[in-house]
C-alpha cells in the first residue's frame, strides 16, 4: 500500500485551497530549475495534499513559459502519487457550455516550444500515452465535480495550442473537425511528463467560453470569460475539498498501471546512460533506474 497525497496544479482562476490543515507554503528545489511557484501542503480530510499554482500566484507565467518540467518533478518529489490539472478552456462543441467542466481522457498536442520530456541523449526512454490519463483518478473527479451540481462530461478530448493568443476562426474550425472537444494551453506537455513521472494524472476543463467556431459567439470575449473564471473556481474548490472522501488515505498500486509507466520505457543501456541526466532523473525515475 501507498499513502496517498493528492497534488492540485490550478489553471487561470485557481490560485489557492482554502480549509487545508497545517497549511505551510514550502519551496521546491529541482534539477529543473525552480517550480511556478512554491508550493502550498498540508492535509484536507485526512489526506495529504499538495497545491501548486501552474501561472504562479499573481498570474506570472505565460503558458509557453511555465517550468512544467520542474512543477512535475516537485511534485513527485514531495510525494504526490494522484495528480489533478484543473484548467481553464474553450469549448469546440454546442452542449459542452461555459460553466461546465469536462474530465478530459485524450489530447492532442499542438504546442511547439516547451521541453516535453524528461530523458534525452544519454538515457533514452518511451513511455505510452495511448490513454494519457488514469481513469480511477478521472471517476473521482467526475464524482467530486457532480457534488457540486456542475454539469460534467465524461470524456473529452483536450487539444493543446501553443497560445498566448487565442485561435482564428480558421483554425477553431480546423480543430473542431479533428474532433476535439475542448481547447487549452497548458495541459501539454504536464500530462506527458506526469506520465513520465509515473504519476497518475486526471485533467479537469472548466469551460469558459466558445472559443471562435460559434456562430452566435464570434470571438473570446475576455470579459465574459473571467465572470465564468469566477464560478468556475469556486465550483473547483468545491471538487477539492470532495477529493479525500474519493480517493483512499492509503491506496494500492494504480490498477491501470500508472505509477509503472517506465517498467520497460528506458532503452539506453545501463553503461551508456549519461551519469549527469540519470542524477537529475531521481526523483522522476529512481525507482526504475536504481533496479537496472
Amino acid at each position: 500500500m501507498t499513502q496517498t497525497m493528492i497534488g492540485i496544479v490550478g489553471g487561470s482562476g485557481l490560485y489557492d485551497i482554502p480549509g487545508l490543515a497545517g497549511a505551510e507554503w514550502q519551496e521546491v528545489e529541482t534539477p529543473w530549475g525552480a517550480p511556478s511557484d512554491a508550493i502550498l501542503v498540508g492535509e484536507l480530510g485526512g489526506v495529504r495534499l499538495a497545491f501548486l499554482p501552474r501561472h504562479g500566484r499573481g498570474h506570472v507565467h505565460s503558458p509557453t513559459t511555465v517550468p512544467y518540467r520542474a512543477n512535475i518533478d516537485a511534485m513527485k518529489r514531495l510525494g504526490v502519487t494522484d495528480l489533478v490539472s484543473v484548467s481553464a478552456c474553450g469549448s469546440f462543441r454546442e452542449e459542452m457550455a461555459p460553466g461546465d467542466f469536462v474530465i478530459v481522457d485524450q489530447f492532442i498536442d499542438r504546442t511547439f516550444a516547451r521541453d516535453k520530456t524528461f530523458f534525452g541523449d544519454g538515457c533514452v526512454a518511451h513511455v505510452s500515452l495511448a490513454h494519457p490519463t488514469c481513469p480511477r483518478l478521472g471517476t473521482a473527479c467526475r464524482e467530486a465535480a457532480s457534488a457540486q451540481g456542475v454539469h460534467v462530461h465524461d470524456g473529452g478530448t483536450y487539444l493543446a495550442m501553443e497560445g498566448p493568443q487565442f485561435s482564428s476562426a480558421a483554425e477553431s474550425k480546423l480543430y473542431r473537425a479533428w474532433g476535439a472537444d475542448v481547447i487549452g494551453m497548458t495541459n501539454m506537455p504536464e500530462a506527458k511528463l506526469a506520465r513520465e513521472a509515473e504519476l497518475c494524472y486526471a485533467s479537469v476543463a472548466m469551460i469558459t467560453d466558445y472559443d471562435s467556431w460559434h456562430p452566435d459567439h464570434g470571438s473570446v470575449d475576455i470579459t465574459a470569460i473571467i465572470e465564468t473564471l469566477g464560478a468556475n473556481a469556486e465550483a473547483a474548490r468545491g471538487l477539492v475539498a470532495a477529493l479525500p472522501g474519493k480517493l483512499d488515505a492509503e491506496r494500492a498500486t494504480c490498477p491501470h498501471g500508472c505509477d509503472r509507466a517506465l517498467d520497460h520505457a528506458i532503452m539506453t543501456a545501463r553503461d551508456r546512460r549519461d551519469p549527469n541526466l540519470v542524477a537529475r532523473l531521481d526523483a522522476v525515475a529512481g525507482r526504475v533506474l536504481a533496479a537496472r
